[in-house]
């Protein structure tokens, strides 16, 4: 089972440069939409697993971190290749969406 990785101030840097593409999720617990976008998470993160690492960023616990990537609104959807972000999206995504923007990645 893939499992997503909690990104922390610390751990950012390490975990976003690397050899694959990455997809961050920027959330809240009391979010709604961000709740409805979990199921669609993971099984990505299932379906993609060694191909794209999919992190996770609880905004209230790493608020400097949401800041410093200017998220205003959440869910926001990171996708990184190298540590650079190549895309960006601010709101639910459909499956079909999401799954455009993976393959864009790859």
């Amino acid at each position: 089972m893939a499992k997503l990785i909690n990104l922390t101030e610390e751990n950012f840097e390490n975990e976003v440069v690397c050899d694959v593409p990455v997809v961050v999720d920027f959330y809240a617990d009391w979010c709604e939409p961000c709740q409805a976008m979990m199921p669609t998470v993971h099984h990505l993160a299932e379906e993609y697993d060694g191909k794209i690492k999919f992190c996770k960023v609880n905004i209230q616990d790493q608020r400097k971190l949401a800041i410093s990537n200017q998220v205003m609104t959440i869910p926001t959807f990171l996708f990184l290749k190298g540590g650079r972000q190549i895309d960006r999206h601010t709101g639910p995504l459909t499956d079909t969406e999401f799954e455009e923007k993976l393959k864009a990645l790859l």
